[in-house]
């Protein structure tokens, strides 16, 4: 009696479909091409000209007029415990340096290498 429940949910949840019907305009009739409508590209091209180059201008001007504005200062030095740990020499230098160390941005594990605050 259970293998006939379970035959029919079975059922409900999978119709008895073999195979999916094609669309009719799936293929063209043989002895016809298939012909892509011409000038398909023009409407993209007018896209990128005319949209997307003079955006990508226009936030590129946004950034830089932004960023003349305003001086950044650094953040002032707060010695934390959990920050700027060197439980290993680096290779190169003294040891404590970054591969990519700033001294104007990047702090040591003493505070910045020039005290201009």
């Amino acid at each position: 009696m259970s293998g006939l429940f379970s035959n029919l949910a079975l059922r409900s949840i999978h119709p008895p479909y073999p195979f999916r019907q094609r669309s009719k305009n799936a293929c063209p009739p043989p002895g016809q091409t298939h012909i892509p409508k011409e000038g398909g590209y023009k409407i993209y091209m007018f896209l990128t000209f005319f949209l997307g180059f003079p955006a990508i201008g226009a936030a590129a001007t946004n950034v830089y007029l932004e960023k003349s504005k305003k001086e950044e200062c650094r953040p002032p030095f707060v010695k934390y415990e959990y920050l700027r740990l060197r439980s290993k020499r680096f290779p190169w230098g003294d040891g404590s340096r970054s591969l990519f160390h700033n001294p104007k941005v990047n702090a040591l594990p003493d505070g910045y290498e020039d005290d201009e605050q």
